[in-house]
């Protein structure tokens, strides 16, 4: 008796049963981080798990940023004929769904993050920033959305764009026209006078997790991190 089929079975089924008793995180706005089980989950290993849990959420807080960017500088959103600041956002993270063979994934994001801070550029400036950092982050994951023990992922690509993040956050908060206004606005005050600071958090939990996850990935492949500096007044980046 062939007791292979048998014990696949098995597999699946306790697989299943695990992935149906572990209790989800309930947040405030009703949203789950727990994923169904696929039968392509067993060709992954826990670094593929957390590699693509990072991503879910290098991923989120960058469409968190851009609705808040879009509704802090509505300006923006209108530039590029959008009806609200939701739908522009939306439009920016639609090609992620078939992300292999869009064509936003062949754009040069050291341009588009340069366009956003020319003073001279008449278009979107937020679709700039965010979209450039889109395809810098995603090609810090070699343009992958799924991962499997086979699929390489470059701890040095996703050390330099946690350092090249940092460099663009500086230049969110200095960047100026002529007349001394943020080309941008980001962090504030409120009525009170109490400083807003809830960009700057969200790109500190973006940072930190692209940090970890490369640590991660360096111990398991031991291939050492080379340690760079990004060049923030020239805005030269290191290469992804």
């Amino acid at each position: 008796m062939n007791r292979l089929p048998a014990l696949t079975v098995s597999l699946l089924a306790l697989a299943l049963l695990t992935a149906c008793t572990n209790q989800p995180i309930q947040r405030k706005d009703g949203s789950s981080s727990q994923q169904g089980f696929t039968v392509t989950d067993l060709a992954k290993g826990d670094i593929d798990d957390v590699t693509e849990f990072s991503q879910r959420q290098i991923l989120a807080s960058l469409k968190t940023l851009t609705l808040k960017f879009y509704r802090r500088n509505p300006s923006e959103w209108r530039k590029s004929g959008f009806a609200s600041a939701d739908e522009a956002t939306a439009d920016l993270f639609e090609p992620l769904a078939h992300w292999n063979v869009a064509p936003q994934k062949k754009l040069n994001w050291k341009d588009e993050l340069g366009n956003a801070w020319r003073e001279d550029y008449a278009g979107d400036r937020v679709k700039a920033l965010m979209g450039g950092l889109l395809v810098m982050q995603m090609a810090a994951f070699n343009n992958e959305t799924e991962f499997y023990l086979l699929t390489e992922v470059d701890a040095q690509k996703l050390y330099n764009a946690a350092r090249n993040t940092e460099a663009v956050v500086w230049k969110i908060s200095n960047a100026k026209n002529v007349r001394g206004e943020p080309l941008l606005l980001s962090n504030g005050f409120d009525a009170n006078g109490v400083a807003n600071l809830s960009f700057e958090r969200e790109f500190g939990k973006l940072i930190g997790i692209e940090d970890t996850l490369a640590l991660i990935i360096e111990d398991k492949t031991n291939r050492e991190i080379r340690f760079g500096v990004v060049s923030v007044g020239k805005m030269i980046f290191l290469p992804i």
